[in-house]
């Protein structure tokens, strides 16, 4: 990121979101909400505001582990590293104002909107990591269940813990850890898909870590299936199990705290052994949640027309012939925005993606296809159903009849095929040309 700021010709709007889109390949036209620090761009990012400011918030990088300042950084490499403040947790004191020597606090700083214009756009909205309900294996509960999000940022050394592992509930070193696979994945009550082995492999990286650190810590995977499919892969989880790290294949249902010392007890099998239900006491439970896709996809869903597919993400123009192209001519997808994929993946679907637009844009003109729907506004009796059932959002109904974008539509025929009125035609496509066709095919017979 850092990199990326530093690159000419790159503008970053930080602290914004995409407010509105219209146009077409070549010419979109994009509003940005750049939302409001109270902080000018003369802040050097010297700290001296978090230090006398007297109210704390949820410090949403460190997963709520521990509290931040109304006035903070989001985090350490954050572009541009410069101050905001959290009006909902500000208490208006003015210490930070006075601290400043630059004079860059601004509490009359308001929300504007910057209207850009691109030809062509790149979806890389990443995810969010699925949150069980309260209560379901312990979460929420019981203090020492916790996620791998935030075991990454305990074990992280810009960490809430400076990458030491403790138990959230005393701050001592586990004895024994837990880690359970599939936690809201590959489940018909939840989400049905795997999350392309992305929790495997962060589990197993996360127990060699940890082994890493305290050697004698006692670790056990309960898992399903282990998906370690990739280069190198299934090597990495071989080292892992010679280092000691134990591998059960079961299924867990239940958890339950001892409350005097807040070790987790848990009734499991080994369903590749003969061995019967045990019980098992552990200090540290961590849950490998599937990955879902991100908070706020409906609004980019519905100010770029597209669609998403069963799993929730963004839906490509073809699966498997064309899995970064989207149904609407000059926009793209990246990453988990298609799918949960790895980072490998990830950065070879962005360079695809960035090349895929990349040889678009280097053209004068961008050429279609001429089938598309022809709509006759005499016969039209502006139903809407045409509308309704258009796949690539072409068609709109005017006070004449409906009207079709011709760089939006794609000949598919859905109009067509839904029009009560017959008013719709496809150019290339009409029944007369049939007709001439059969004709003719007849004669020669």
């Amino acid at each position: 990121m850092l990199e990326s700021a530093r690159t000419p010709g790159m503008n970053i709007y930080t602290y914004s979101e995409i407010e509105d889109v219209s146009g077409f390949v070549g010419n979109f036209e994009v509003k940005i909400r750049k939302k409001a620090r109270y902080v000018n761009n003369d802040c050097n990012g010297c700290g001296a505001c978090y230090e006398v400011c007297p109210a704390y918030g949820y410090d949403e990088f460190n997963e709520g582990m521990n509290p931040r300042k109304a006035i903070y950084a989001s985090f350490t490499q954050a572009v541009p590293s410069i101050a905001q403040i959290d009006m909902t947790k500000c208490i208006k004191c003015g210490l930070c104002e006075s601290a400043c020597e630059l004079n860059a606090i601004d509490f009359d700083q308001e929300e504007e909107i910057i209207e850009i214009e691109v030809g062509s756009i790149i979806v890389a909205t990443g995810w969010d990591e699925y949150e069980p309900e309260t209560g379901y294996l312990g979460y929420n509960v019981y203090p020492n269940v916790i996620t791998q999000l935030k075991l990454e940022r305990i074990l992280a050394p810009n960490g809430p813990t400076f990458g030491h592992l403790v138990r959230p509930s005393d701050g001592k070193k586990p004895k024994n850890v837990l880690f359970i696979q599939c936690v809201g994945s590959r489940d018909l009550t939840k989400q049905t898909y795997c999350s392309a082995g992305v929790c495997c492999m962060i589990s197993i990286k996360n127990t060699k870590l940890i082994k890493q650190h305290l050697p004698d810590v006692d670790i056990t995977v309960a898992y399903m299936d282990i998906r370690a499919a990739g280069k190198d892969y299934e090597e990495y989880f071989t080292a892992s199990r010679k280092e000691g790290i134990k591998y059960v294949r079961t299924n867990i249902s239940k958890i339950h705290e001892d409350p005097e010392t807040h070790n987790l007890k848990v009734i499991l099998q080994n369903t590749l052994s003969t061995a019967g239900l045990k019980e098992f006491e552990y200090d540290l439970i961590v849950l490998s949640c599937a990955m879902v896709p991100p908070k706020g996809i409906e609004k980019i869903e519905r100010i770029l027309k597209l669609e998403t597919s069963q799993d929730g993400f963004f839906k490509e123009f073809h699966s498997r012939l064309n899995p970064i192209d989207t149904k609407i001519p000059g926009i793209a997808l990246a990453g988990v925005s298609q799918g949960p994929k790895s980072i490998a993946e990830s950065i070879a679907q962005g360079r695809a993606a960035a090349s895929s637009l990349a040889r678009l844009m280097s053209k004068d003109k961008y050429r279609i296809l001429l089938i598309r729907a022809n709509v006759d506004k005499e016969l039209c009796a502006k139903c809407g159903l045409c509308e309704l059932n258009c796949p690539y959002d072409a068609i709109k109904i005017e006070s004449d009849g409906a009207e079709v974008n011709e760089i939006l539509c794609r000949g598919c025929g859905s109009c067509l095929a839904n029009c009560p009125s017959e008013a719709i035609t496809l150019m290339y496509y009409r029944e007369p040309q049939y007709e001439k066709q059969i004709d003719a095919i007849l004669e020669e017979i």
